[in-house]
């Protein structure tokens, strides 16, 4: 008997299992793992291994948040009466989504097209992903069905659909939103991804934050949806090196560009959204003069000029904002969009300086009998609206 045989039959499964976890954790630090890249290897199983197989990532790669169901496909069909056109709520690339009731509850049932395995591998990832991640300002995850080649996503129903819907395609007759509640949903947008960055177990990179992505309750709450394209973000300040996924005009510009990923690029992302919110308008719209079909290049130079502030403004809040509130959102705004990403803020600053403009908190808050000064990041908020007021008064 050879020496070779012997050792390899002297390795036990759990060493093999205990190196290849170790393994997959060093990657992980190093941001080389994507959802979609442990999906791969669960779209490949059948029947009941592969929900063994999601099982086991799902520990492999961090603790359990959201116990999530499997469902028969009979018990889907009968929550969304046999899919009725009735209870279509919209259409996508992924597939379909239907109204339905299940668990006692109303649920959104997004049935996937099953043409293309990239659906597939997004599929699989949104279970992983939303098996680790469990916060209020991120849409749960109820259940799956993979019955057969049935693909069948489970959510909790969000009666007020998404912030593309009452921002960017109001309806005739429809009331636009106030001020106020355009801070809120950007305030709960702002706090989901802060979670996503700073306490998600592991961190996430989001990378595909947009309008049509923030889902709002029937009290208008925000809530992050379609996690498809998410990465697993490295320890510390790292950067990955990425295929540019995602959608045009929200990707930050060294991610466009050259596939540099941090969370720094979500934070850009979220600073065109919010530049959205405060003017209505979309990132990229051709249906403008061509000097207004880009967002971001139509609001810089007025940006510059606390003059032209008010032309920054959504025409439909109809001067109903406060003044300085206007302002201080702006300074948010363009922080996030520094074209250098160690110049944008963490989101953690962002949140609090959202909360002061939301009106959920004052600017400094007594806890325990301590006062919590604002972080440096909402200070430089601050001071871009001092220093505006100074030039005015100039």
């Amino acid at each position: 008997m050879s020496c070779l045989n012997c050792c390899k039959t002297a390795e036990s499964p759990s060493f093999r299992v205990a190196a290849t976890t170790e393994s997959v954790k060093r990657k992980m630090s190093r941001g080389y793992i994507t959802f979609k890249s442990l999906a791969a290897a669960v779209s490949m199983k059948t029947g009941s291994s592969k929900h063994r197989q999601i099982n086991e990532q799902i520990r492999r790669y961090g603790e359990v948040k959201n116990e999530i169901r499997v469902f028969t496909y009979n018990e889907i069909s009968e929550a969304a009466e046999k899919f009725s056109s009735d209870n279509l709520l919209g259409e996508g690339g992924f597939g379909s989504v239907y109204k339905g009731y299940i668990c006692d509850q109303h649920v959104a049932m997004k049935q996937l097209n099953r043409q293309g395995a990239q659906g597939t591998r997004e599929f699989y990832a949104e279970v992983l992903m939303f098996s680790l991640v469990k916060h209020p300002n991120l849409v749960q995850l109820v259940g799956y069905c993979t019955e057969g080649d049935h693909r069948v996503l489970v959510y909790e129903y969000m009666a007020n659909g998404s912030l593309e819907n009452h921002l960017l395609d109001l309806r005739d007759g429809k009331k636009p939103l106030d001020w106020y509640t355009r801070m809120k949903i950007a305030e709960g947008a702002a706090i989901g991804l802060d979670y996503l960055h700073s306490s998600a177990d592991p961190p996430v990179i989001y990378r595909d934050f947009k309008s049509s992505n923030i889902l709002l309750d029937e009290d208008f709450n925000a809530k992050l949806s379609d996690f498809g394209l998410a990465k697993i973000a490295p320890n510390g300040q790292g950067t990955i090196t990425s295929r540019v996924m995602g959608t045009f005009g929200y990707c930050a510009p060294e991610y466009a560009s050259g596939g540099q990923l941090t969370t720094k690029s979500d934070v850009y992302s979220f600073g065109v959204v919010f530049l959205e919110i405060i003017t209505g308008r979309r990132v990229i719209d051709t249906t403008r003069d061509v000097e207004e079909q880009n967002l971001i290049e139509w609001a810089q130079p007025l940006l510059k000029d606390r003059k032209q502030f008010s032309q920054i403004a959504d025409p439909l809040l109809n001067g109903e904002f406060p003044a300085r509130g206007l302002f201080q959102a702006l300074a948010v705004a363009a922080m996030c969009l520094q074209e250098e990403p160690e110049k944008r803020p963490d989101m953690d600053d962002v949140v609090s300086a959202l909360a002061i403009l939301s009106g959920s908190k004052t600017e400094e808050k007594e806890v325990s009998g301590e006062i919590v000064k604002p972080s440096k990041h909402v200070e430089s908020f601050r001071a871009a609206e001092s220093m505006n007021q100074k030039e005015q008064r100039g």
